[in-house]
């Protein structure tokens, strides 16, 4: 058993859960699905979040009561759960800025390597916490610890499998650069970001909950990672990495503004939390992270590719399906703003011409028209 589910108020358990994962969906859809969605859910909402946070800050650095016993202030304290609301914000507004191919920095080539970068520091951020816990187990000599928002914590090698893990998942991301708009403007697709990677973060990441958020793995750990799941492999294809970003966001402001609906209420449900079950989920992570990665090792030799720079899951089925939803060359052409060079439009336009099942090792290299290598190219009319 992983949790402490079933007795008197099972039920009640089961519609919370149940309320988490259909909101988080219907969320997500209005989210990437209008504009008017994603300005309030990821900049109203943001908003009005930070100035609630600032004010408790404010009010418990001058010793007001009702800001030192704020649920907020008391049960979210932490470093951790700041850094990961604005780190996932962060991560949704330049996918926001890829979709709908804002400006410049929205079509720029160098910046579709931000959908990396932005989950490499959020699985960091994860990755950091695991070690804390471990360092008080190594260190401190402690199998059980406390933190600052009154969550006991088991420590030990369960948190060094899972950290080693999370540093694993990241080298398990593929493409760094083949990245793009989808047709209908909804969703920002990473085709080579395929299941492979994403059963491997959901392991890696629900036993991060499970080690070092015990209070809310029920709901972060299960709920909060099958919705973008269950949406990026059966209707949004390609999109799954942009669905864990707006559902993170959501989450994580939902619990830093009510941290008592997971914390203490007739729907919070908390780990069993024993150190046998810990270790065993932790294994079955790194285990889990340790074969994707050598399983994109096989298929990046197979194809002899740089992994990174390349795709490693050209012609696979999510792949196709993927691509498939990409904008036409002709509306990014007709919106690519007048600062564009023709270097930049060409590689553009070489990039998003691509046939559907992909090109095994495909880099662009600018030529002339006589087919020699330029720096720069005949725009495209």
């Amino acid at each position: 058993m992983l949790f402490d589910v079933w007795g008197s108020d099972t039920l009640i358990h089961w519609a919370g859960w149940a309320m988490v994962f259909i909101g988080l969906i219907v969320l997500n859809e209005v989210g990437r699905r209008t504009k008017l969605g994603a300005a309030i859910i990821f900049g109203v909402a943001p908003l009005a979040m930070t100035i609630y946070c600032v004010a408790i800050a404010i009010g418990v650095s001058q010793g007001a009561e009702w800001a030192l016993t704020n649920p907020t202030h008391v049960y979210q304290n932490s470093w951790f759960h700041y850094a990961k609301v604005y780190a996932a914000l962060a991560g949704c507004w330049g996918f926001i800025a890829i979709k709908y191919q804002w400006g410049k920095i929205g079509k720029a080539h160098w910046f579709r390597a931000w959908p990396f970068v932005i989950v490499a520091i959020n699985i960091m951020i994860a990755v950091v916490s695991d070690f804390e816990s471990a360092y008080h187990f190594f260190v401190l000599g402690e199998s059980t610890w406390v933190t600052s928002e009154g969550a006991t914590q088991l420590a030990g090698w369960n948190n060094v499998f899972n950290g080693i893990a999370g540093i694993i998942n990241i080298f398990c991301m593929t493409g760094w650069w083949s990245v793009y708009a989808s047709e209908d403007q909804t969703d920002m697709l990473w085709p080579d970001m395929t299941w492979v990677f994403i059963i491997a973060y959901d392991l890696w990441n629900f036993c991060y909950t499970y080690n070092c958020l015990p209070t809310h793995s029920w709901y972060c750990g299960i709920a909060l990672l099958l919705a973008p799941t269950i949406a990026g492999l059966w209707w949004n294809k390609g999109g799954w990495i942009q669905n864990r970003a707006f559902t993170l966001s959501m989450w994580c402001m939902f619990c830093q503004v009510c941290p008592m609906f997971a914390n203490d209420s007739i729907f919070a449900v908390h780990s069993v939390n024993n150190p046998a079950v810990n270790t065993v989920v932790a294994s079955i992570a790194l285990i889990a992270n340790i074969a994707a990665l050598s399983y994109i090792i096989y298929r990046s030799k197979k194809l002899k590719v740089n992994p990174y720079k390349q795709e490693v899951f050209v012609g696979t089925k999510d792949f196709r399906e993927a691509m498939a939803r990409r904008a036409s060359t002709d509306y990014l052409l007709a919106t690519e703003p007048k600062s564009a060079t023709a270097a930049e439009i060409a590689e553009m336009v070489a990039y998003n011409e691509l046939p559907v099942e992909g090109k095994p090792g495909f880099v662009y290299v600018a030529v002339d028209k006589n087919g020699q290598e330029a720096t720069e190219t005949i725009k495209r009319e």
